[in-house]
């Protein structure tokens, strides 16, 4: 499962409009549709975090579901592989 699918089940699980939800994101809806739709790729790292947080889900799983590392441990790429290596060891 891509990002937008991810995020557009949830979204329609909390049965939040589409259009609601990516106007309240400051986005257009097309744009929002895009992405929903797997046409776009994920969103800047801000606007997983905003509609995550939106949508009262746990923004690492956001991350996840968008292939990318959350933006606090982008900062520190070295210490994450490092644990990766470390526990898969």
């Amino acid at each position: 499962m891509g990002f937008g699918t991810f995020i557009r089940e949830k979204r329609e699980q909390a049965n939040v409009p589409m259009n609601e939800f990516a106007r309240s994101l400051g986005i257009s809806p097309a744009y929002w549709s895009r992405i929903e739709r797997e046409l776009e790729k994920a969103p800047k790292d801000e606007l997983i975090t905003k509609a995550a947080e939106k949508l009262g889900l746990n923004p690492d799983e956001a991350f996840i579901e968008a292939s990318r590392l959350p933006p606090d441990m982008q900062k520190d790429v070295s210490t994450v592989v490092r644990l990766y290596r470390k526990n898969l060891g």
